[in-house]
């Protein structure tokens, strides 16, 4: 099985948020608020700096973006943490010989340090990010990618994500799909209208869901 890592594996928030608050100081202007910036971390590095700078046409490869990664980068795993309950799930994959891994539309550079941070790295069968292939999510090739890594047929596979992109990738990939309610959801969106096989409001709902489906508890 395979989980996104901002807003459904890892609590990335805290970090972002900080560094794109820093970026605006820097700036002479006034931070957005941590909950604001915490629901557009799914978004990445584009969505947060387009509501940190509303009146700036932002370019990826530009000045601003180069700043806020490089100061994100500085930071990138010190407030990081898994979501309360998701180390216990692994800990119960990994006792079952159930391969699972990462697949996110983070940059290396940047998911690298955050899974050696957490200490997933080495256990994690799988880690395919944003850049690791020329397309991204919600394009399937990052899932199909991670299938032919651990050898599972993606109809055998469950993808656990917070965002549409995410549930979109996986139907596409074939998979199974389960929309988390916890992670980065903006205001205007809800996570029951992607399409997902199953919700799941909260951790414990989906530890239930991720039990069963991979037969943990058989």
């Amino acid at each position: 099985m395979f989980f996104d890592l901002d807003g459904t594996l890892a609590d990335t928030a805290p970090d972002m948020v900080t560094a794109l608050q820093e970026l605006q100081r820097s700036a002479g202007i006034a931070p957005v608020g941590y909950e604001a910036g915490r629901a557009q971390v799914s978004n990445g590095a584009m969505g947060l700096l387009k509501l940190a700078f509303p009146h700036e046409n932002i370019d990826p490869q530009g000045e601003l973006m180069c700043d806020f990664i490089a100061r994100y980068a500085q930071q990138v795993c010190n407030k990081t943490q898994l979501f309360e309950g998701l180390e216990e799930l692994l800990l119960s994959l990994d006792r079952a010989g159930m391969p699972w891994g990462v697949v996110t539309n983070k940059p290396a550079h940047l998911t690298g340090p955050i899974m050696q941070g957490l200490g997933l790295a080495a256990r994690s069968a799988s880690i395919v990010s944003g850049d690791t292939l020329p397309t991204r999510k919600p394009d399937p090739a990052t899932l199909l990618h991670a299938c032919r890594e651990v050898g599972v047929p993606a109809v055998d596979c469950l993808y656990v994500g917070d965002a549409a992109r995410d549930i979109e990738a996986g139907r596409r990939a074939g998979m199974a799909t389960v929309a988390v309610g916890y992670g980065y959801i903006t205001e205007n969106d809800d996570p029951r209208n992607w399409d997902a096989d199953r919700f799941a409001a909260d951790v414990p709902e989906l530890v239930q869901i991720v039990r069963k489906a991979v037969n943990l508890d058989a």
